[in-house]
């Protein structure tokens, strides 16, 4: 009893695939559920039919009752079992994270890319607003999500919302969710994809309607700061070479854009809370905080000019 109280919690918490915040994610869940049934039928049987058999005289293993039990137990009722939920789960499968294809509605787009997310909203008027390491969505509409990766196979996955899938060189998978609980939740790359795969992560924030476009307009603007001597010391170590600071000289798309980053919830794609204590570890020691990483060390640079750097990011919200 104790194993099991030990087991059922872990099926708990914001990266769960039993706690339910999202439409395909309850479909999904009562499929498990309608499964596990189906399976439980089946085993009970097979181990009772079994059971009989070992209890049974000898002299009785023979005739026509022993036939009917073999035949019917053993091959007729899981085969009815099986073809009823094979049946019954292909049936749900079609609407299951069906894309809307609505010209009209928003869309994002997110690029799984070695070892972090590129997040994108796009407007039904062609304009977009770029993140990172989030997935901002609307409670109770089903949002438009295409799936694109320039380098290895990745797989997107927030269990709370449904189910996964890949993100594969060369193709755009488009699929959809619909939330329908306010909160955030964890979301995973499922795909090994190299050395930082288990660091991979990052945060789905489900907000109104109303919330998530005040979000998104201010998302558009530029850096509420732009001068000072962290910004001076970041542009003049070469990170813009990499980063984007809309409003600034600071035009790179190698990495995340950093415009409002210190409006994030996590650093360094969900292993870091975003503070500045945080910012100037992930800057001094970033191989050690995320081995792969393809941003170098900056441990070279005075330590003033450092914590200048992360007190100027932590303010970009």
């Amino acid at each position: 009893m104790l194993c099991v109280v030990l087991l059922l919690s872990g099926c708990d918490g914001p990266q769960s695939s039993f706690v339910h915040a999202g439409e395909d994610a309850a479909t999904i869940g009562r499929q498990f559920w309608v499964m596990i049934g189906g399976a439980g039928l089946i085993w009970t049987l097979v181990m009772g039919l079994a059971l009989y058999a070992m209890l049974l005289r000898p002299e009785r293993r023979h005739g026509r009752h022993v036939s009917f039990w073999v035949i019917g137990g053993g091959v007729a009722f899981p085969s009815i079992v099986l073809a009823a939920l094979l049946i019954w789960g292909l049936s749900t499968m079609p609407g299951l994270h069906a894309p809307t294809r609505d010209a009209s509605a928003d869309r994002i787009e997110v690029s799984g890319e070695r070892w972090w997310w590129r997040v994108r909203y796009v407007s039904a008027d062609g304009t977009s607003v770029e993140s990172a390491n989030e997935v901002r969505l609307p409670l109770g509409e089903r949002i438009d999500i295409e799936l694109v990766s320039p380098d290895v196979i990745h797989s997107f996955w927030i269990p709370s919302l449904g189910g996964k899938l890949d993100m594969i060189p060369g193709r755009r998978n488009r699929y959809s969710l619909k939330a329908t609980q306010l909160g955030v939740f964890n979301g995973v790359c499922a795909e090994y994809c190299g050395t930082a795969h288990a660091q991979m992560l990052f945060k789905a924030v489900i907000m109104r309607r109303d919330e998530f476009e005040h979000w998104k307009r201010a998302q558009a603007e530029p850096a509420i700061t732009q001068t000072g001597k962290g910004f001076d010391a970041f542009v003049a170590n070469g990170c813009g070479a990499c980063h984007t600071i809309r409003g600034t000289q600071a035009t790179g798309f190698i990495g995340p854009d950093l415009t409002h980053v210190g409006g994030r919830l996590s650093l360094g794609a969900g292993i870091l809370p975003m503070d500045a204590a945080a910012l100037t570890r992930w800057i001094t020691h970033t191989t050690q905080a995320k081995p792969g990483v393809l941003m170098p060390d900056y441990a070279m640079l005075p330590p003033d000019e450092i914590k200048a750097i992360a007190h100027y990011l932590s303010r970009l919200q």
